[in-house]
């Protein structure tokens, strides 16, 4: 594809020429980037779903690990006051 030039050496080309140019290019550079990554071929769409179904599955691990934790230490702090409650009111037969 041969493509006109000013006096300058710069190339000219119309809107259309280079919408079409950045295109091919997006395209080609995606295309690239998909095989460096190795999910390229016909099971890459597979291939991004099951990222993203496993991205799903360590979110909602996180997420559920958080709301343990925060329930032990509930828990915990609970348990901690009610046994101080108890040996405050000599519940359990303290010492005279």
């Amino acid at each position: 594809m041969i493509l006109p030039r000013t006096e300058k050496g710069e190339v000219r080309m119309s809107e259309a020429e280079f919408s079409a140019l950045l295109s091919e290019a997006a395209e080609a550079g995606a295309k690239r980037a998909l095989a460096d990554a190795g999910i390229d071929g016909k099971d890459a769409a597979l291939d991004i779903r099951d990222l993203r179904s496993l991205l799903d599955c360590i979110r909602f691990v996180r997420r559920t690990a958080v709301q343990t934790a925060v329930h032990l230490i509930t828990t915990g702090i609970m348990l901690a006051l009610l046994a101080g409650i108890a040996l405050k009111l000599k519940i359990f037969g303290g010492s005279p």
